[in-house]
């Protein structure tokens, strides 16, 4: 396979993906009747110029960091993590657990680190069922994986709609979690500094997401356990040769990918919403498979594609907004087509970038 230098691999090839989807979306839009270029502004605006707007991109780029670390990190031993979304739930109620029992009591400084334990616990935990299965008993992680999503979701309706339900209501959520156990709002930190900042969902959150970039760089890229966990990504059979432990490498990555999408709840439980609601996790799991095709499974390539996940996601709902003739499933055809081209069609550009750079049949 040609072996492109790493600014095209990296930088070059994902905008070239990136700019066809969005092409290809403009051919659909025209299609419909409306200009492209101008539903382009609309989103632009609705995600980064209106008040408030970039604090929305930026909380639903936070979701999309976490299930993009988390599939990244199972991507690089090779295993294909689709049970984000199962995860993320479970790490929900993980956070849950530990707000209800102790947030009557237990002050903030406490409390909100046991919560974000409890969510990474609990999503580790969901996904280490399907890892013991792949790595013991040869099950394909992809079909437990997805399984355990649907099992995932039965078991939060039946605690939701029964014992965990708010009292004195009907719709299947939990109650508040005591105020010593949110997180700050980004927003009333700044106006609290003097910035004049309108208000969103935006909270610190956002700042543990990007620890956790910082985190798994050094665990993949700068330890012996992250070489070994690669080396056994390119091949297992070499791997089992050196002496890696294939099964213990595989139950522990497919945990440590469980605990980041488990991550992922802290920012509605802690932050925004400050209880869990119903199908909270709305597909951001999912869509962390995209972001972590599109960010070639690095960190820092993670972050982008979540921030542009995260600005399609809050400009998609001016769209709505602004269009009688485009509406939310606009965005998630875009969507759709970014993941086609990132994933499915991901390699091809690479032939004819090669014979441009002189390295067609290179190693």
């Amino acid at each position: 396979m040609t072996r492109l230098p790493a600014w095209a691999d990296y930088v070059l090839i994902p905008l070239l993906n990136l700019a066809l989807a969005l092409g290809v979306a403009g051919l659909v839009v025209l299609a419909i009747g409306e200009n492209p270029l101008h539903a382009m502004r609309v989103m632009i605006e609705g995600a980064f110029v209106y008040e408030g707007a970039l604090g929305y991109t930026l909380y639903y780029t936070t979701n999309f960091i976490f299930t993009g670390l988390a599939v990244a990190v199972a991507f690089h031993a090779r295993l294909f993590n689709i049970g984000g979304e199962g995860q993320a739930y479970l790490g929900g109620l993980g956070a849950l657990l530990v707000c209800l029992a102790l947030d009557s009591w237990m002050p903030g400084p406490l409390l909100i680190p046991l919560a974000i334990a409890g969510a990474a616990a609990f999503g580790a935990l969901w996904a280490l069922i399907p890892a013991l299965l792949q790595a013991y008993r040869g099950s394909h992680i992809v079909i437990t994986t997805i399984m355990f999503n649907f099992i995932g979701a039965g078991l939060m309706v039946a605690v939701l709609a029964g014992p965990l339900m708010r009292s004195g209501q009907s719709n299947p959520e939990s109650r508040e979690v005591a105020e010593a156990a949110r997180l700050p709002f980004i927003h009333d930190i700044l106006n609290a500094m003097g910035f004049d900042i309108a208000s969103s969902p935006l909270n610190l959150a956002f700042p543990i997401a990007l620890l956790a970039c910082f985190g798994v760089w050094v665990l993949i890229w700068r330890t012996r356990w992250g070489y070994a966990l690669r080396a056994m990504g390119q091949s297992e059979p070499a791997a089992v040769y050196a002496g890696i432990p294939v099964a213990r490498m595989i139950v522990a990555a497919m945990a440590i990918s469980g605990a980041l999408a488990g991550l992922m709840a802290i920012n509605t439980l802690l932050g925004a919403q400050g209880k869990v609601v119903l199908n909270f996790p709305s597909g951001f799991g999912f869509t962390g498979i995209a972001v972590a095709l599109m960010g070639r499974g690095h960190p820092v390539g993670i972050v982008l594609a979540a921030f542009l996940f995260g600005a399609l996601f809050q400009g998609g709902t001016e769209l709505d907004f602004e269009f009688t003739t485009i509406t939310r499933e606009m965005v998630l055809l875009i969507q759709g087509l970014i993941i086609l081209f990132s994933g499915a069609l991901a390699l091809m550009f690479v032939p004819w970038i090669s014979r441009l750079l002189g390295r067609e049949g290179g190693a």
